[in-house]
C-alpha cells in the first residue's frame, strides 16, 4: 500500500482499489539478497524506492505527452 500511496502521490491521482482477501499461494512477504549483485558487479543502489518512484512517475508523464 506504500507503493500505491507514494505512485498516487507522484501522479496526483487516485486508484480505484478493490481490496480482496488473501488468496491460495499468495506470498504476504518477500525479501531480496542483493548480495551477490553488490559482489559481482559492485553496485549498490543509493536511490530509495519512494525517489524511485517518483522518477519514474516524472518520466512516465513527459513521455505520454509527447
Amino acid at each position: 500500500m506504500d507503493y500505491i500511496e507514494v505512485l498516487e502521490t507522484s501522479l496526483g491521482k487516485k486508484s480505484e482499489k478493490e481490496l480482496l482477501p488473501l488468496q491460495p499461494g499468495y506470498v504476504p512477504d518477500t525479501y531480496a539478497d542483493v548480495g551477490d549483485l553488490v559482489e559481482l558487479f559492485g553496485y549498490k543502489s543509493s536511490m530509495n524506492i519512494n525517489q524511485g518512484v517518483e522518477n519514474f512517475s516524472l518520466w512516465y508523464k513527459e513521455y505520454n505527452e509527447q
